[in-house]
């Protein structure tokens, strides 16, 4: 296209005096959408490219016609822009076709329980429950988890014995060591799988109740797409699930 917008533009000024003032407006014309295309001011549609052919032709040297095969290649070149124009615009409605889907399919999560990989959990009353799981590298003699408070003290640990690798469930019902009833607050989560290396990092997860949905991007967690508001865990890339159950 660009190359038929300098042959418009650059057009000889011989022959008809009166062609050739037409010429020299239309040369102005492009010249000027040309300059404007260049700046980002002006985008050239697929009416803009004949209009600058036909000037090409109508204003073309008799004694260097245009060059037929350059003729057809900026014609398919029209083509193929116009196919690409097209498919950008099938695949946006597609887009948007499969975001309304997928909005109608979150709606459904609304009251479920989303367990998520997270080291802590919020315990919102005294003698609540923590529901979670521990993420078991390999098949273990003894999986542990540590409850500690916001100071670092150990509250409870829960014994979960013999597990094989996969998800290993815990509960915990909200009370200390000691017996008495831990206080509502956020508590970090740990865990120790025996045949595992001190250095190896265990996921913990923790279940919450989904809330609400969010389509497209979220602030506080810096995600887009699809993002879950789950209690006591805040918005949480739907990615970032690892089980959805009643």
């Amino acid at each position: 296209m660009i190359n038929l917008i300098h042959a418009a533009t650059n057009t000889p000024a011989s022959g008809n005096t009166g062609t050739t003032g037409t010429g020299g407006t239309t040369g102005s014309g492009s010249s000027s959408t040309t300059a404007n295309a260049a700046t980002g001011g002006v985008t050239l549609g697929g009416t803009d490219f004949l209009t600058l052919m036909l000037a090409q032709l109508q204003n073309q040297d008799p004694t260097s016609p245009v060059d037929s095969n350059e003729f057809l290649s900026q014609l398919a070149s029209l083509s193929e822009v116009q196919g690409i124009t097209q498919l950008n615009t099938s695949f946006s409605a597609l887009s948007n076709s499969l975001v309304s889907s997928q909005a109608l399919q979150a709606s459904s999560l609304l009251g479920h329980q989303a367990l998520v990989a997270s080291s802590t959990a919020s315990l919102s009353s005294a003698g609540g429950t923590i529901n979670g799981a521990v993420s078991v590298p390999q098949t273990s003699s003894q999986v542990v988890v540590n409850i500690s408070n916001s100071a670092g003290a150990l509250v409870q640990s829960i014994n979960l014995g013999a597990q094989s690798a996969g998800l290993a469930n815990f509960s915990w019902n909200g009370e200390t060591s000691s017996g008495s009833a831990a206080p509502a607050g956020t508590y970090s989560l740990s865990a120790q799988v025996s045949g595992v290396s001190g250095g190896t990092a265990i996921t913990t997860l923790v279940s919450g109740t989904v809330e609400s949905v969010t389509m497209g991007s979220s602030s506080s967690s810096g995600s887009s797409g699809l993002t879950l508001n789950v209690a006591g865990l805040g918005s949480v890339p739907f990615s970032s699930v690892q089980q959805i159950s009643n």
